[in-house]
Parts: C-alpha cells; sequence; structure tokens
C-alpha cells in the first residue's frame, strides 16, 4: 500500500521501481546482451552519421569488435561500453515520468519524446568526444567523466522541469494577445 503523503508515495514508487529495474537489468537484461548491443549499435550510427555530416571521415572499424568502437581521421577509436549507452538514465527518467504528478494522457508520449532527446545528445556527446580526440586526447577523460555528465544530466533535468512546469501543476501556456 503507498503512502498517502504526495512526497513520500513519489519516493516509494520511485525506490520500488528503480529496484525493480536494477535487479531485472542486472539479472537479465545486461547478461542477455542484446539490448545493450541495440543501443550501442544506434549510438555509434547517429554518432558516425553526426560526424560525417560534418565532413569526418570514420576510422574503419577494428576487426575484432566493429559498432562498439568508433572514431574520426586524425583521431583514435573510442569505445562505446554499456555504461554509457543511456540504459540507465532512460529508466530514471522514465521512474521519475511514472511516479510524478501529472496527466496521465501526456506521460506516454513525453517520456518516449524524453527518451528520445537523450539518445540523441548521447550521440551528439559521442560525436563531440570523437572530435576531441582528433584535437588533444588528453582532453577526453576530463570531458568525458564531467563536461558531459553536465550536459546530458542537465538535459534531463531541464525535461523534467519542462514537466512539472507545462504538465504536472496542470499549468496552461498564457492566451497570445
Amino acid at each position: 500500500m503507498l503512502p498517502r503523503d504526495p512526497l513520500a508515495r513519489f519516493f516509494t514508487l520511485v525506490v520500488v521501481m528503480y529496484a525493480t529495474w536494477y535487479l531485472i537489468y542486472e539479472l537479465v537484461i545486461h547478461p542477455w546482451g542484446l539490448l545493450d548491443r541495440a543501443v550501442i549499435d544506434n549510438l555509434a550510427w547517429l554518432a558516425g552519421g553526426l560526424l560525417q555530416g560534418m565532413g569526418y571521415d570514420l576510422l574503419p572499424d577494428p576487426a575484432f569488435d566493429t559498432n562498439r568502437y568508433l572514431g574520426v581521421q586524425g583521431g583514435s577509436h573510442l569505445w562505446i561500453g554499456d555504461a554509457c549507452n543511456g540504459l540507465g538514465l532512460f529508466a530514471v527518467f522514465a521512474i521519475f515520468m511514472i511516479a510524478f504528478p501529472g496527466p496521465r494522457r501526456h506521460k506516454p508520449w513525453f517520456t518516449l519524446l524524453g527518451i528520445a532527446s537523450v539518445h540523441l545528445i548521447n550521440a551528439l556527446r559521442i560525436a563531440a568526444l570523437c572530435i576531441i580526440t582528433t584535437i588533444d586526447y588528453e582532453w577526453l577523460t576530463f570531458n568525458h567523466d564531467y563536461t558531459f555528465y553536465v550536459v546530458v544530466y542537465g538535459w534531463v533535468i531541464g525535461l523534467w522541469v519542462w514537466w512539472l512546469v507545462r504538465f504536472a501543476r496542470g499549468n496552461k501556456p498564457a492566451p497570445a494577445a
């Protein structure tokens, strides 16, 4: 039974859903590997397309593991690991959307749009990291570990704020004058 207090209800739902997600991911999804691999393949495809669209020539895939590595001429290959594919962030975003108050009719499309936008931001992050390796490889660790955490998590927080301001409180945009 869920608590009546809205804040306690929210945190209870988040903790239960995240624990459930974590167990399912660690015991079933991650060992299975296909979902992680599909997301990484799509990230590499998107980031590679963005880089080629900006005029960069991609490094050939290493023969030992295609689609987990991406790089551009003049730089180094980057390895896209399971922890960098964004699945955990998709889950956290979806869990918060499910647990947070707001009109149910808007939650599905907003959640899917949010997950898609986080995936695109992650592809942009990977493309930017590939470009950074062409400038100075030593900048890679700092940007991977700090700069892009702020960007990606800032985006997710911005989505939550948008939900809160636009939908969760029942606010309606002001009529055009």
